[in-house]
């Protein structure tokens, strides 16, 4: 059944996403300081307490949604968690596109062989290899060299923002795409050379550059707000999302910065 459906599916979330998109265009954005609704968790940059993960909790290979859980906001231990209330919860607190927020919950569901309508997932689950898990990852060690994917590898984080050239108009040093996709080409060069049993596709590539750029979109490369949420997965005091759109981060925006970021991709130069 979910293989006759899912091409029905597919076209509708493209076809909301796009709408999203053109209404981001026409409509009022949020102004700065309100991206978050009234009673979420993060509204005027008042964050719940952040609590390291103790043993025993859940946590996958995103720091986002890792966050999410040391901040209470999902479940403290990571566990149990409804598909459809991740894609509200990701939805409030990052400002991506209710399309986007459907798509990505309902990605994670299939390949793990549950409903979205009706399942519910530990976040360690997530860090399934080549599924939303992938090598060459900016902020862990690969799963054959590495295999527990919850907690960040703080040299590669390091070194990642050390390689920021951008500084905005207020002063805050910020990762730009071009310094994403040398990260990118660092890193999947020393994958390959360290990991032998390193796997690549095309999806994954893309997978890896998306992932990445919502570095530069939802915190706006500010490194100030990205190296405690790449080093503690924790949100930075009065932290909001940098996207103000009205309705959030839709894909057909956010393919603008991931599709440039991957075309600079370049691993020759690091052979």
């Amino acid at each position: 059944m979910q293989k006759l459906t899912k091409p029905f599916i597919d076209v509708f979330v493209v076809t909301w996403d796009f709408v999203l998109f053109i209404l981001n265009l026409i409509l009022p954005a949020h102004k700065p300081g309100s991206v978050i609704p009234a009673g979420a968790p993060g509204n005027n940059g008042q964050w719940p307490d952040y609590v390291a993960p103790q043993e025993g909790d859940s946590r996958s290979a995103c720091p986002m949604l890792n966050a999410l859980a040391n901040h209470g906001i999902l479940p403290h231990n990571g566990k149990n968690i409804r598909f459809r209330d991740l894609n509200t919860t990701v939805r409030q607190t990052f400002n991506f596109a209710p399309s986007f927020c459907f798509f990505v919950p309902k990605f994670a569901a299939d390949f793990l062989h549950r409903s979205y309508w009706n399942d519910r997932f530990d976040l360690a689950d997530l860090s399934k290899h080549n599924a939303i898990e992938h090598d060459a990852s900016l902020t862990r060690k690969d799963s054959a060299l590495v295999s527990d994917q919850s907690k960040p590898d703080l040299e590669l984080v390091q070194e990642l923002l050390k390689g920021a050239t951008g500084t905005s108009s207020d002063g805050h040093v910020l990762l730009t795409k071009r310094d994403l996709s040398l990260a990118l080409s660092r890193r999947r060069a020393d994958a390959r050379m360290s990991n032998a049993a390193y796997s690549e596709s095309l999806f994954h590539n893309m997978f890896g550059s998306a992932n990445s750029s919502t570095m530069l979109t939802i915190f706006g490369g500010r490194v100030s707000d990205l190296e405690p949420m790449l080093t503690e997965e924790r949100f930075a005091s009065n932290w909001e999302p940098r996207i103000l759109s009205r309705y959030g981060l839709t894909m057909a925006a956010f393919n603008k910065t991931v599709l440039p970021v991957e075309y600079g991709v370049n691993v020759k130069k690091f052979k």
